[in-house]
């Protein structure tokens, strides 16, 4: 089979694999119908992922059809079409139990990072009832491949763990498909101003289309003086980091209100400066989460309801 393959920094080729095995009586094999980047596949070209071995298949995002099943499997049979979760969960584990699946003992984010990924014609996929989804009948498979990641991130880990909520003031630094994520899915809870930050005038302008009040492109340097004059110079309730670079954690330190939170998505591959000597008496919250994918159901249901759209994130199909 064809599979993209991580061969070190900056290195990536397209080779001849061979089609996976079942491995567990829990596994299943998955044909591959659709997959996407993503920004974490970036960070791991740039060398920023250690655990990401050089050899390593990549790609934590697909649909496809079930090819094959071990024993074990009961929720799945071949040839039924399914969502694949970025994150693989045994179920059992405590953190499983705790609804951490990010952290499960024996999975979390393993494909594409430990175990090979997605961005192939097949993949193997542990503790298959646990970390496939049925698609429903009629589903749109290219909008539905934004629900194996890219929606359910920026749903937990920026507007859940921002505490986004009515008549509140939300900025996201990173108009990436992250940050529209998150700026979808926070309208969910009825903010009363959402301003996006970008370097790019064309993200920025997606960004009004799908719903921010406010755009910002932070290229002069002159970001946060733009935030202040637009809340009255008090900052915003929800800072959410969604690029995953130094400056950008900073921006968000800069902008929170007293009383806020900082919600951070993005991965960062080398340390950030974290200004205490302005923050520790503005009763500041910083939060960081590796998305669980708990939310997934419940985005799946949104999602055929027509709201959000995840298709409108996607621009171009190959």
């Amino acid at each position: 089979m064809k599979a993209l393959v991580y061969n070190g920094p900056g290195k990536k080729t397209l080779e001849d694999r061979p089609k996976p095995m079942l491995v567990e009586p829990t596994d299943a094999i998955v044909k591959i119908t659709k997959t996407t980047i993503c920004g974490t596949d970036l960070h791991i070209l740039k060398g920023d992922v250690a655990t990401c071995r050089p050899g390593r298949v990549l790609g934590h995002e697909g649909v496809g059809v079930i090819e094959a099943v071990g024993l074990g499997v009961s929720t799945f049979k071949p040839g039924d079409r399914v969502l694949i979760s970025c994150i693989t969960a045994c179920g059992r584990c405590e953190y499983c139990r705790k609804g951490m699946y990010s952290h499960c003992t024996t999975g979390g984010w393993i494909l594409g990072n430990s175990i090979d990924g997605t961005q192939a014609e097949f993949v193997r996929i542990p503790y298959a009832d646990t970390s496939l989804y049925p698609i429903p009948n009629g589903a749109d498979e290219e909008a539905l491949v934004m629900l194996s990641d890219i929606l359910p991130t920026g749903f937990e880990c920026g507007v859940l763990k921002g505490k986004v909520e009515p008549g509140s003031t939300l900025a996201i630094v990173g108009a990436g498909p992250i940050g529209l994520a998150a700026l979808l899915t926070a309208q969910f809870y009825s903010p009363s101003d959402i301003i996006m930050l970008d370097l790019d005038d064309n993200r920025l302008a997606v960004s009004k289309r799908f719903g921010a009040t406010e755009t910002i492109n932070s290229s002069d340097g002159k970001a946060v003086e733009q935030v202040m004059r637009l809340t009255n110079g008090r900052g915003v309730d929800t800072a959410i980091e969604a690029v995953g670079i130094p400056a950008t954690f900073v921006l968000c330190e800069d902008i929170v209100a007293p009383g806020g939170v900082i919600a951070n998505i993005g991965v960062h591959g080398v340390k950030v400066d974290l200004h205490l000597e302005r923050l520790w008496s503005h009763n500041v919250t910083i939060t960081t989460r590796l998305v669980d994918t708990v939310s997934t159901p419940m985005l799946l249901k949104t999602v055929q309801s027509g709201k959000p759209d995840p298709h409108r994130l996607i621009t171009h199909p190959f």
